[in-house]
């Protein structure tokens, strides 16, 4: 089948790098006294180590002209501009999936895995199990822009989009769909209201579709006080993780427009907000450069950059609780789509082993919620899944899938 889009090549104006350039030069240093051990936030001298590479050694042409290896497109869904890669499945009968990304991802946090499961006769795989990858860009993020007629985007609407992508545009009669992060809620969204036109889900995450509702929605607690009589162990990894996603979660449900001010303007300060994510929410043993290499960090900060979109992407957070999921059907269970899921062991929860991760989450409130077929628990791996273990992922995707035609 010839496919129905013509493609675009990637390509930022030398006008717009210049800007950058000037902003990096330009950058305003704080004051960062007593802030050696990180425990105000991103250290200074490591972000002007960072600022300095990214004005005077990173090279944005060469990410491009990587990037432009694969397939591009732009279309408009419903009338919200999309971006997205796509790579042909090999052989003649690949699985069409859309893979959906996070914040702070771009779609270029899937790049490790698109070849694998595009073409697994020649990663180690079934050539049989080849699927059709497309991922796009989350509206409002990277090169899914702009998006000022669009100010209310949340999960729930872009897994409108992305079936009217698949379905209305690319002609597929159904498809397979795997996310992480908000992706996984995207994803999540589409096995509940789309199963019967869907092969199945895969998601990094199993978290209720209502995770954003609520009057408290910026609050990991809920407001509730930690337990008293706690282990100490136990207590200090709870409030590790509390830490991990409190601060973004507030700033970005509550005042996200007032936050885009700030980020917008200057690229040092943009890129201080998602490394502190990036370092955070990888299992990187304290050295982040053994997860995303100082290019890595640039090329997925630029995607934010050269499009004007942090703005757009974290007021997502406030939209996913501003305008409550609801749900489509009453029927049981909520996600009726045959669900894989990847756990990693970076997030176990406080006092859970990795060989304890599923029979946990099995006795949770959450797992009623999914049509469960595959879940793995992994020892390694933080947040970024598909970028910090591609291969699990891609081995536990395919498990996921296999059969389902």
């Amino acid at each position: 089948m010839t496919f129905p889009l013509e493609p675009v090549t990637i390509h930022v104006p030398d006008e717009v790098l210049a800007d950058l350039r000037q902003r990096l030069e330009s950058t305003r240093w704080p004051d960062d006294a007593g802030n050696e051990d990180g425990h105000y936030g991103v250290t200074r001298p490591y972000l002007e180590e960072l600022v300095e590479y990214w004005r005077d050694g990173y090279d944005w042409r060469k990410a491009e002209a990587a990037i432009n290896v694969y397939e591009h497109y732009r279309v408009e869904v419903d009338g919200v501009p999309v971006h997205f890669m796509r790579k042909p499945g090999a052989g003649p009968d690949p699985t069409p999936l859309i893979l959906t990304h996070g914040w702070p991802w771009t779609f270029w946090h899937w790049s490790k895995v698109i070849d694998p499961l595009a073409d697994p006769g020649t990663h180690g795989g079934d050539p049989a199990e080849a699927f059709e990858v497309i991922v796009p860009s989350f509206p409002g993020f990277g090169f899914s822009s702009p998006l000022p007629d669009h100010p209310d985007m949340n999960f729930w609407k872009v897994a409108d989009l992305w079936h009217t992508l698949m379905t209305g545009i690319l002609g597929h009669s159904r498809y397979a769909a795997a996310g992480c992060d908000v992706g996984a809620l995207v994803t999540g969204q589409l096995g509940h209201k789309y199963a019967d036109e869907l092969y199945g889900i895969h998601i990094g995450s199993g978290q209720k579709l209502t995770l954003f509702n609520g009057d408290r929605a910026w609050d990991l607690t809920g407001g509730l006080p930690l337990p008293d009589g706690l282990p100490a162990d136990i207590r200090a990894r709870l409030l590790a993780l509390e830490k991990r996603f409190a601060v973004h979660l507030a700033a970005h449900v509550l005042a996200p427009s007032t936050l885009a001010y700030g980020l917008t303007d200057s690229p040092a300060g943009m890129l201080a907000w998602i490394l502190e994510r990036w370092a955070n929410w990888s299992d990187n043993g304290g050295d982040i450069e053994t997860v995303f290499t100082k290019d890595d960090l640039l090329t997925h900060a630029m995607i934010f950059w050269v499009t004007n979109t942090i703005g757009t992407s974290i007021r997502t957070y406030a939209n996913n609780n501003r305008y409550p999921w609801t749900p489509s059907h009453e029927r049981q269970p909520v996600v009726e789509a045959p669900t894989g899921i990847t756990f990693i062991g970076y997030e176990n929860p406080p006092g859970v082993t990795t060989d304890q991760r599923v029979q946990h989450f099995l006795g949770s409130d959450r797992a009623g919620w999914y049509n469960l077929v595959n879940l793995t628990a992994h020892d390694r791996g933080g947040h970024f899944i598909p970028w910090e273990i591609p291969d699990q992922w891609v081995d536990d995707l395919r498990r996921t899938f296999r059969g389902r035609r």
